[in-house]
């Protein structure tokens, strides 16, 4: 497997952060600076690899060609996902709000999910998916798919995060909107991930297998994340540097370190 110096860069950040993130769960610490700082380095990853990733989408053709466009919507998704969380931290340093949700940070939280889907979507059409439609199993595999995964989905993100109540009383209509808006983005991304790694997994082969399958699976991380957020929110146990802040750096690292490996086109063996 090879990795370019973006990648390599964005590996040895996200070993920084795991480590920086042991010593802040081991001293207890659950509210002050280190707590915010955390949040905020962590959301570097998407904001500067996202950037990268969207200048870098011009050498596929930008969007004349698949592969193109998937890298710009992945990597526009994931600086807006940075951009929110750079909002989020200057409620924590400057407001003193902890967990500024919903709030102005949405605005780039939201669309987030929506741009990166979208750029597994054109992902799905550069690697070849619909040629895994010919056989009858493939046919069955995209029919049951997404009602496996909705019931999954369903189970944790319903029944786990909000116990069981898909709209509590009390909440704002705004927070009750982006609780369902989140979970579903996800849970459409990720459909579109298995059906993609299912259809036309013997397509990915070649230089950017691995670079594809961190793509796939960063999105899977931050359907489960997303989930822990809902539940730590909604019961009020949410704070900064939490187990569910570690879960959003690896899906957010995995999402850009496979975006990453598009970035430079590697020379045949």
């Amino acid at each position: 497997m090879r990795i370019n110096v973006y990648q390599k860069v964005s590996l040895a950040f996200l070993v920084f952060l795991v480590v920086f993130w042991v010593l802040l769960f081991n001293s207890g610490s659950k509210e002050g600076f280190y707590n915010y700082l955390y949040s905020f380095l962590f959301g570097l990853i998407p904001l500067i690899g996202g950037f990268i990733a969207m200048v870098k989408s011009r050498m596929w053709g930008g969007f004349g060609s698949a592969v193109g466009k998937a890298v710009f919507f992945i990597g526009l998704g994931l600086f807006c996902w940075g951009f929110g969380e750079t909002i989020w931290s200057y409620y924590n340093f400057f407001l003193g709000e902890p967990a500024p949700y919903p709030s102005l940070a949405d605005l780039g939280f939201a669309p987030s999910i929506f741009f990166y889907g979208l750029g597994t979507v054109y992902l799905a059409k550069a690697t070849g998916a619909k040629y895994g439609l010919r056989n009858n199993f493939a046919k069955v595999f995209v029919a049951l798919a997404p009602i496996i995964l909705l019931g999954i989905s369903y189970y944790f993100l319903v029944v786990i995060a909000r116990g069981g109540v898909l709209v509590p009383l009390g909440e704002t209509p705004l927070k009750i909107v982006l609780d369902i808006a989140y979970p579903l983005g996800d849970f459409l991304a990720l459909t579109i991930a298995v059906i993609i790694s299912g259809l036309s997994f013997q397509y990915l082969g070649g230089k950017y297998l691995y670079d594809i399958i961190s793509i796939l699976a960063g999105l899977a991380v931050m359907t489960v994340a997303d989930a822990v957020f809902s539940y730590t929110t909604t019961v009020g146990t949410f704070y900064n540097g939490q187990f569910g802040d570690l879960l959003l750096t690896t899906g957010l690292f995995l999402l850009t370190f496979g975006v990453l490996g598009f970035c430079s086109k590697l020379k045949e063996a």
